[in-house]
């Protein structure tokens, strides 16, 4: 576990109050009807390291039936006894990568979008973690968990042509390194530059 300071303290407290303004209310969020056959909800952990903000995303089990190999947020499918999406995203955080929730702070939600192949609406909670932490993957479900700054992602950006079951498509994409970030996790990752724009971050 990383150690409490003052000084993170501090920091944290600062970004909380610079994202509120730029952020959607969660339950204004969860109010948003989206085209999609299964609920479904994704935590965006954000970190200040070294300088700079982080996200943490989760490289996916080659082998999954859906999305296979891609690179997420945490998060999946809401369970019948949730009623609040905010729980699904922190309770899958907590299976695929060993983030408990009492470790994260929610400070608003981006707007939610569907999954185009397989049916999903996706709503996103940001959350705000310590830097330092270790992690714990899903063997099942998870291959490598990746942490990356927000100036690798932001100069990584372009849109690209990709070729999808056989069709070639023209979408936006961010490329760090080796991983390649596309569809639904694009769009809320492009969601969240903006409002970090918006917000002097």
């Amino acid at each position: 576990m990383p150690e409490y300071s003052p000084a993170m303290a501090l920091r944290t407290a600062s970004l909380r109050d610079r994202l509120h303004p730029v952020l959607l209310v969660p339950e204004e969020a969860m109010s948003i009807d989206v085209h999609g056959r299964t609920d479904a909800a994704v935590l965006v952990p954000l970190y200040v390291g070294g300088g700079s903000l982080h996200l943490v995303f989760t490289k996916r089990g080659a082998d999954l039936r859906r999305h296979a190999g891609e690179i997420s947020f945490p998060g999946g499918r809401r369970e019948r006894d949730e009623d609040d999406l905010r729980a699904t995203a922190l309770r899958e955080a907590e299976e695929e990568i060993g983030l408990p929730g009492t470790a994260v702070e929610i400070v608003g939600a981006l707007q939610p979008t569907p999954t185009i192949a397989t049916g999903y609406a996706v709503y996103p909670f940001v959350g705000l973690i310590e830097s330092g932490r270790s992690w714990t993957p899903s063997a099942s479900e998870v291959a490598a968990v990746l942490e990356l700054s927000i100036p690798e992602l932001v100069a990584g950006y372009g849109r690209r042509r990709l070729v999808r079951r056989g069709l070639p498509i023209r979408t936006d994409t961010y490329v760090v390194g080796e991983h390649l970030i596309w569809g639904a996790t694009a769009r809320i990752l492009g969601d969240l530059l903006d409002r970090l724009d918006a917000a002097g971050l």
